[in-house]
């Protein structure tokens, strides 16, 4: 599997999306905009919001990591409990904070030595770390009381996290030194072992005291899907690809289920808590993702909308969802801890829900980011940055941060901003490779508009200007090699401007900028060639 065509053409991310809903009679769609967020916001005022949270969300893996192993404490308050999944959330989050210019190059190496000198001796079980870790001495820390061995999940969320540090520091000296660490952490981890049992499973947990007990196979689809692309992809304990098979893909894998117009083809009702398309995807791109079952970025931007849909539609207004306050995950709440759904509501909205999906809705994001610092009079921003969840309906607002919700906000910003992360981790050879095994394959993707969904109401493709940018951007594929006419119009008809007049473009996919001198409104784009002729309606705010 090979991606680097398409990587070439999209570094930068189109913006876009949408509400939804299958009923429009009964529940009409509320307005996009709340009243306390300004119809008009530049460009300007959206970057500093982004670099705010991103920066706030940042400070948290850097200030706030344990003084002695370098890695992220739980949460606020967790003093010597560090936690190894979010570690490798963070260390994403510090190559972003590297490439914002928030800390040096030279900080971050030697911060990253630090922690991989101390997971080189922290406890290990067939090379796996525990979810927790005692900060100071690196011992297992039991989560629960059967689970005070390897973690494997947890174990691959800081694998992905060291992987893609050691491909962003190609440096000599300090940074040569770290890459040499984090390969000889990654080539230990026996991925096989947790697929020992003679049932041809991969499981999750294994432990000294209690073997095989917590007895749970990593069963799809949720935030697991990274721990088999990595045990693929091991280059010294692979797992074989029947138990990718035999474990991961479940009877539902490929079978259309329906949610206010948007299909998913795979997961439970409504596709779960929205941590699903964040977690495996901090710096595995899902655009270049697919097999028999579905297309991953449709995959992951349909669960967005469907998530917000419901919260928009379905949800109990007394909930107080709106266009600026939606997003249903895990987080803290009144009662707890909880992983919010569409099945699993009690009001509490959580910032990293739709903060994580920027990639998949930046629009709708956009809109969330906007009110979470300017129209809620500063409930939720917290020390680093905005806190962990709010729940209208009791009055109620987090008062931690947590690790696992921290790094998506600073990782998938960047992924919409830049696409830093996606790059550097998905075209490595030993992940190519590993993805190959288990039968995954670049996209064919037909020509016309093939990343944007729009409104199944209005039929309408919401464009938000790109902040670093300042311009409209949107993804243009051709699937046959012809010579295209791609035209931009107003709604009335009125020609705006052509773009590509006749051109001659091969087969791929392409981000195209429509224009800085755009003003906000309602525009139509064309598509056209000898043999196909494709439209898609926008809306740019």
């Amino acid at each position: 599997m090979t991606c680097k065509n398409l990587w070439s053409c999209c570094l930068l991310l189109l913006c876009v999306l949408l509400s939804c809903s299958s009923d429009k009679a009964e529940r009409p769609v509320p307005s996009p905009i709340d009243p306390q967020t300004p119809p008009a916001v530049s460009t300007a005022e959206d970057k500093a919001l982004l670099n705010r949270v991103q920066e706030e969300s940042f400070r948290y893996f850097w200030d706030y990591a344990h003084p002695t192993s370098g890695m992220a404490r739980e949460r606020t308050g967790s003093g010597e409990v560090v936690t190894s999944g979010g570690t490798g959330f963070g260390v994403q989050a510090i190559l972003v904070g590297v490439s914002r210019g928030w800390i040096t190059r030279a900080q971050a190496v030697e911060r990253l030595n630090k922690l991989t000198d101390f997971l080189a001796r922290a406890d290990r079980f067939h090379g796996a770390w525990s979810h927790w870790l005692n900060g100071s001495t690196g011992a297992a820390i039991p989560f629960s009381q059967k689970d005070n061995g390897g973690d494997l999940v947890e174990t691959s969320y800081l694998i992905n996290g060291l992987l893609t540090a050691r491909a962003y520091f190609n440096g000599a000296g300090a940074e040569a030194e770290l890459r040499d660490k984090i390969t000889q952490l990654w080539e230990s981890v026996e991925w096989d072992w947790y697929a020992s049992r003679g049932d041809g499973q991969l499981y999750w947990h294994w432990s000294p005291t209690y073997n095989w007990e917590m007895n749970l196979p990593i069963r799809g689809w949720n935030e697991a899907f990274i721990t088999y692309v990595l045990a693929a992809s091991s280059p010294t304990h692979p797992i074989k690809p029947e138990v990718y098979q035999n474990t991961w893909v479940s009877p539902n894998f490929g079978a259309v289920q329906n949610y206010a117009g948007y299909p998913l083809k795979m997961g439970p009702a409504y596709g779960g808590p929205l941590f699903f398309a964040h977690y495996s995807f901090l710096s595995l791109d899902p655009r270049q993702l697919e097999d028999s079952y579905t297309n991953y970025w449709q995959q992951n931007q349909n669960h967005t909308m469907i998530n917000r849909a419901y919260s928009l539609l379905m949800a109990p207004k007394s909930y107080g969802y709106s266009g600026s306050y939606w997003g249903l995950t895990a987080s803290d709440d009144p009662d707890g801890y909880a992983a919010h759904s569409p099945t699993n509501d009690n009001g509490t909205v959580a910032p990293t829900a739709a903060l994580g999906s920027f990639p998949y809705t930046p629009y709708y994001s956009m809109l969330v980011l906007r009110n979470f610092y300017k129209g809620m009079g500063g409930q939720l921003i917290g020390e680093y940055g905005l806190k962990d969840a709010h729940n209208k309906v009791r009055n109620w607002t987090a008062t931690d941060h947590l690790a696992i919700d921290q790094g998506p906000i600073v990782a998938m910003i960047e992924n919409y901003r830049s696409g830093l992360l996606w790059g550097l981790f998905t075209e490595q050879p030993e992940i190519q490779a590993g993805l190959s095994r288990l039968g995954f394959r670049q996209p064919i993707y037909e020509t016309g508009f093939p990343l944007v969904a729009p409104n199944v109401q209005t039929g309408q493709v919401d464009l938000l200007r790109h902040p670093d940018l300042e311009n409209y951007l949107i993804e243009v594929a051709t699937k046959e090699a012809e010579a295209y006419t791609l035209t931009l119009w107003r709604e009335d008809g009125t020609k705006v401007k052509t773009i590509w007049d006749a051109e001659s473009r091969g087969a791929g996919l392409e981000p195209v900028a429509l224009g800085k001198e755009l003003v906000p409104g309602r525009y139509k784009l064309t598509l056209s060639s000898p043999s196909v002729h494709k439209e898609v309606s926008l809306s740019l705010h």
